[in-house]
């Protein structure tokens, strides 16, 4: 069913490439300038957006065998990601039972225990408490009781997601609004995981705007890639998760083939992007320079930084082709010239915004109609900061609709 989605999408759009036109919103979006740097705003945005929804914190293929595990922060809670010995994926805070220290540095690895760093208490990759120092000294304690605290947590199409908060509500089905089937067919679970760069940007809503909108392809990557692609959008969104994809001539290639044999990478072109804070664009690798090659992911997970004025971006690669050393090469060059393209030109340009921003000298930020994408993210934003309760939360989600531009 999801491919028929596929195709009927690309039918619509190979539509508008034939045309040359491209789907409009109702009317202008106006987002208040003060919602990307008010701390009031900020903190509201940190407790019932990013406190609370699912959030894209690792992959199947960054963690694919029992016992590989992750450490990472997110928005100021220390995560740990564990692959338990039964395969199972699990999530904790990265936080002692005894006195609160971290237990596992950032990064990635193997381990069959977990040994916290303050007095080497120990854990297991299932999260229980394996090992206190000098026990029979310590004193009576139930090491059932005192294992890492759990995060919720689920894998879905080869992304792992998994909220801050303790006992959180979490039902991840409901959240992807049907989104899921969609991604599964990137295969991000069978591609493999060819590494990450960081990026520090500005507020996370100016950076996040940028993944959302061509509209300044062409002008403000003028120097790097943006001649070769359209500023005209196309908009599908399954709740708050969006496509992005381009009426370009790429598609007038598929009048001349049978839609059984229309090519997944035109099948599932665009940016997708799940809210509140990642980004998945495919890219081609080595296909026209050495054998072998094929596609690979960039997955941009976006994070708010310590202030309203700040974010930390990674970019995960996924290559969905066998590796060889003589694509190494190709793959660090793509993976520089993203890092580029980001740092260089997208952030640059966003920290000047939010520079700008802060004078007051604008009340407000405008989305035309055609950039239905930025105002629906926005509109998300708003109604996720207004729900005060888990059940205002689960209730945006309980038949959210999904909304395709023709």
């Amino acid at each position: 069913m999801s491919r028929e989605t596929l195709v009927e999408l690309t039918r619509r759009t190979l539509r508008h490439a034939r045309a040359g036109t491209v789907p409009l919103a109702g009317g202008i979006g106006r987002v208040p300038a003060s919602n990307y740097y008010d701390p009031d705003r900020w903190q509201l945005e940190m407790e019932r957006v990013f406190k609370r929804t699912p959030l894209a914190l690792g992959f199947t293929c960054e963690l694919p065998e029992r016992r590989n595990y992750k450490a990472l922060e997110v928005a100021g809670v220390p995560v740990l990601l564990s692959r338990g010995a039964d395969g199972q994926m699990r999530a904790f805070v990265n936080m002692c039972s005894h006195r609160g220290s971290i237990v596992v540095p950032e990064g990635t690895g193997t381990a069959r225990r977990f040994t916290c760093p303050y007095h080497a208490w120990s854990y297991d990759s299932e999260g229980r408490l394996v090992g206190i120092l000098d026990r029979e000294e310590f004193g009576d304690l139930d090491p059932d009781c005192h294992g890492l605290t759990p995060l919720p947590v689920a894998e879905r199409a080869g992304i792992i997601f998994g909220a801050l908060t303790p006992g959180a509500p979490f039902d991840i089905d409901a959240y992807l609004c049907g989104y899921g089937e969609m991604l599964a067919h990137h295969e991000f679970a069978s591609c493999a995981y060819v590494g990450s760069q960081a990026v520090d940007g500005p507020n996370w809503k100016v950076a996040y705007d940028g993944y959302l909108d061509f509209y300044h392809l062409p002008i403000l990557h003028r120097e790097t890639f943006g001649p070769g692609y359209s500023n005209k959008a196309i908009y599908d969104a399954w709740g708050p998760h969006q496509r992005v994809t381009s009426p370009d001539r790429r598609f007038l290639a598929l009048d001349s083939l049978p839609e059984d044999d229309w090519p997944a990478d035109l099948l599932t072109d665009g940016v997708w992007t799940i809210f509140p804070h990642a980004s998945v664009a495919g890219f081609g690798v080595g296909a026209d320079e050495v054998p072998g090659g094929g596609r690979m992911y960039m997955i941009s997970t976006l994070f708010p930084g310590d202030t309203p004025d700040t974010s930390r971006t990674v970019q995960h690669f996924l290559a969905a082709f066998e590796l060889s050393e003589q694509l190494e090469g190709l793959i660090d060059a793509q993976k520089a010239f993203l890092l580029h393209v980001v740092r260089d030109e997208d952030y640059y340009n966003g920290n000047r915004i939010q520079r700008a921003v802060k004078t007051g000298a604008k009340t407000e930020f405008f989305f035309g109609r055609n950039e239905a994408g930025g105002q629906r993210f926005h509109g998300w934003v708003d109604r996720l900061v207004a729900a005060e309760t888990d059940d205002d939360f689960a209730n945006l989600f309980t038949g959210a609709e999904t909304s395709f531009q023709r």
